[in-house]
């Protein structure tokens, strides 16, 4: 994109030099160190967002393995989940983890007999047990003594809880849609959690049919059963052939940093909700059959009037609210397309051009989010923009840092 990244090939004696933390893990802090590889080498360090860089091993083909599940059950950690998919917390920065001896009685060992027999068993008189989600192993964590046949680690479960109320000291459910405060790992592991729990709380009846489901493969697939008690239910299409299950659905959200022909503004532009001052980079759902190209395209021309050349895929960002799937881009404007037109879509209160001298200065201040006042320091003249948890936060600062990075959270 325009000089700066012809300058890229420059910069690789940069990069070998950096250190790059690709993998958090909660049991003891080890990391995997991607700096040293060739692409590193080539194109910078990864950039992992927030809501990303899972410390677990989902170990997802063993999802549906019951007698793995159910040995890892009594040797798990269980994160909880109110109705609203907010977790328990030790503090702003860490979750709690409950041991089984905890939940035991609100769960049982729901794996105790085969998918299959659970299936053909359902009875929708029986009360409908809370949804219990595997996340995964975290094989750097060999303290609960878990192994079945060569794999091995700390297995970690969600568990929707509803309003049941664990009663541990010092805890409390926090809102963490409002405070992104989280550990990477953790934060992680709960985009990972709810965004699932709140999928299953949404599929509770068949699209086809209208029949109840009931969740299997440690709550990442529903199926609409064939028997209620014992007895038949109405033939439904979602039983036959490749339409037997219901999978989690992810939407794909476009987030772009769009700068000028030339390189040296980029655009920003602010919703009338938002503090004043505050301002962001534009963003948008992706449409069927629209690639991330067309989708940056259009969504930065309905919205501000610029139309966009080249745009290149930066980095992505899960963001569970509730299944979105953020994909960081940078895009060029093109020559003479550059006038700001707020006509088309209101969704925009006000939109402009910003130097990104000024945006590298701004981003080097205080930030803070969107429910919370101005940061220390602010003063008139400046703007405020998303704080580093935030995907738009590192796309500004790779459009400042000639398109090679970001920050590490």
């Amino acid at each position: 994109m325009y000089r700066a990244l012809r300058r890229l090939t420059s910069l690789n004696r940069h990069f070998s030099t950096m250190s790059y933390n690709a993998t958090y893990h909660v049991g003891t802090g080890a990391v995997l160190d991607y700096a040293s590889g060739y692409m590193s080498q080539k194109f910078g360090p990864e950039v992992i967002n927030y809501f990303s860089g899972s410390p677990i091993n989902r170990v997802s083909f063993l999802r549906g393995n019951t007698a793995f599940l159910s040995a890892a059950l009594p040797l798990s950690k269980f994160m909880l989940l109110n109705n609203t998919w907010d977790p328990l917390s030790n503090s702003a920065e860490n979750l709690y983890f409950a041991n089984y001896s905890t939940v035991e009685k609100l769960i049982g060992n729901p794996y105790s007999v085969p998918e299959d027999e659970l299936i053909a068993a359902y009875n929708s008189t029986l009360p409908v047990p809370p949804t219990l989600l595997f996340l995964g192993l975290d094989e750097s964590d060999n303290s609960s003594g878990f192994k079945y046949t060569s794999y091995s680690g700390q297995p970690y479960f969600a568990i929707a809880v509803g309003d049941w109320d664990p009663k541990v000291e010092n805890t409390e459910w926090r809102r963490t849609r409002l405070d992104l405060k989280l550990v990477r790992g953790h934060a992680a592991m709960l985009a990972q959690a709810r965004t699932l729990l709140d999928w299953n709380s949404r599929n509770v009846f068949c699209s086809m049919c209208g029949g109840r489901t009931v969740s299997v493969n440690a709550g990442t697939k529903r199926v609409c059963p064939g028997t209620d008690n014992g007895k038949a239910l109405i033939e439904c299409k979602s039983r036959v052939g490749v339409h037997n299950i219901a999978f989690p659905r992810t939407d794909p959200t476009v987030i772009m940093a769009i700068v000028n022909s030339i390189g040296d503004k980029v655009l920003l532009g602010r919703q009338r909700r938002w503090p004043e001052a505050f301002y962001s980079t534009l963003a948008g759902f992706c449409e069927p059959a629209e690639s991330i190209e067309e989708a940056v395209r259009r969504e930065t021309w309905e919205e501000s009037g610029v139309k966009v050349g080249r745009v290149v895929v930066h980095s992505s960002q899960p963001w569970p609210y509730p299944a979105s799937l953020m994909i960081g881009c940078i895009g060029e404007a093109l020559p003479g397309g550059e006038d700001i037109h707020l006509g088309h879509d209101p969704e925009l209160h006000m939109a402009d051009w910003y130097d990104i001298k000024f945006i590298r200065e701004m981003l080097a201040k205080p930030a803070r989010g969107l429910d919370e006042g101005p940061p220390e320091g602010f003063k008139e003249g400046d703007i405020r923009l998303p704080p580093s948890t935030a995907i738009a936060h590192q796309l500004l600062l790779a459009v400042s840092n000639n398109f090679h990075g970001g920050l590490k959270i």
